[in-house]
């Protein structure tokens, strides 16, 4: 995924957590990669990945894939990095409440396990396979059972906040999970036929855009924005496709987004809107949540665009309570016509 919101919507925060928030994403963008690039997510369950990593190294393998030492090189390749040694791959480690192991060496392979489990996750949406409990508890190895439910919260948090799509359970015989998206874009966020990752995050994020450019964005806006995103016109994206198929074609005919000419630009010049199914499915303030989610904040750092969000959800809750006092009058009046006899006619 591409590093977005860190450049364009998020006010700065400079302390650590946001830097170690900001690596989260990042880690969240290397697992798509890997799970984008991989024919199939066996190999996530594999042995090998039950084991914690070593401490860091600069060495490159060559042999067997280990997801959670992949990254992302500056040039968008995959870099692969090994472990050190055999000796420290075969060492098992247990973040138990019995482990004497200190806390940042506990703290560590937490990380590592949260790394692997997002992985996993994407990796199973992709293939269109059920992301099961039992699986996930495989990925993470032995840690408690509030370890675990930490975990899982902190991977979905994260997936949510890149890619705009929820863990939710949908099978509670089975303890099966499913990546939905918060829109009901085609084929649950991917759009086109077939696997693939969830286009709900870019759809968001450029509603985002239009919002703070005064509800209508200039198309020189909106690509500029996904040039800093690394999304390019006529460019194929791991995770987007053809981004001018995706956003005038597929996004536009779904009426997601509205796309008009300035009245009396010559030359042609364009705008975005929101879409009409944009403003059914969602709103100005779960628009700014999801941004802010991002930029680990609240969407009230984003004023003065959360004050008309806010103003927006008042005159939405108006309009209900309006709808219903009229669809209560209307019924009581039915009521009576129908309680009248001919002789009061």
């Amino acid at each position: 995924m591409p590093r977005r919101r860190k450049t364009r919507f998020c006010v700065r925060k400079k302390h650590k957590q946001t830097r170690a928030d900001s690596k989260s994403h990042k880690r969240v963008q290397e697992a798509a990669v890997v799970g984008n690039e991989s024919p199939s997510c066996s190999s996530v369950l594999q042995g090998d990945l039950q084991r914690p990593l070593a401490t860091e190294t600069s060495s490159t393998s060559q042999g067997s894939w280990r997801p959670s030492s992949t990254t992302i090189s500056s040039s968008g390749t995959l870099d692969t990095r090994s472990d050190k040694g055999d000796e420290s791959q075969d060492k098992e480690h247990s973040c138990s409440s019995e482990d004497p192991s200190p806390d940042t060496s506990c703290s560590n392979l937490l990380t590592t396990k949260l790394d692997l489990l997002e992985k996993f996750i994407l990796c199973k949406y992709e293939m269109q396979e059920p992301i099961l409990e039992e699986d996930m508890l495989k990925i993470v190895g032995e840690i408690t059972q509030d370890q675990f439910a930490d975990i899982l919260k902190k991977a979905s948090d994260h997936i949510e906040a890149v890619f705009a799509v929820d863990l939710k359970e949908v099978d509670s015989r089975n303890h099966a999970y499913d990546l939905v998206s918060k829109l009901n874009l085609p084929n649950n966020g991917r759009v086109y036929a077939g696997n693939g990752l969830p286009k709900t995050g870019l759809l968001m994020d450029i509603l985002g855009l239009i919002l703070m450019k005064g509800n209508s964005a200039t198309e020189e806006d909106i690509w500029k924005f996904l040039n800093v995103m690394q999304i390019y016109a006529g460019r194929e994206h791991r995770f987007y496709g053809e981004p001018r198929r995706l956003i005038y074609t597929d996004l536009v005919q779904l009426q997601y987004l509205e796309y008009h000419q300035v009245p009396d630009s010559n030359p042609a010049r364009y705008n975005f809107l929101w879409g009409p199914r944009a403003r059914a499915e969602t709103s100005k303030l779960q628009v700014l949540e999801f941004l802010a989610k991002g930029c680990d904040t609240g969407p009230s750092a984003f004023s003065p665009w959360y004050e008309e969000a806010l103003l927006d959800e008042e005159r939405a809750r108006a309009r209900e309570l309006v709808r219903a006092a009229t669809g209560a009058t209307a019924g009581h009046d039915i009521t009576a016509l129908d309680a009248l006899t001919p002789s009061d006619v």
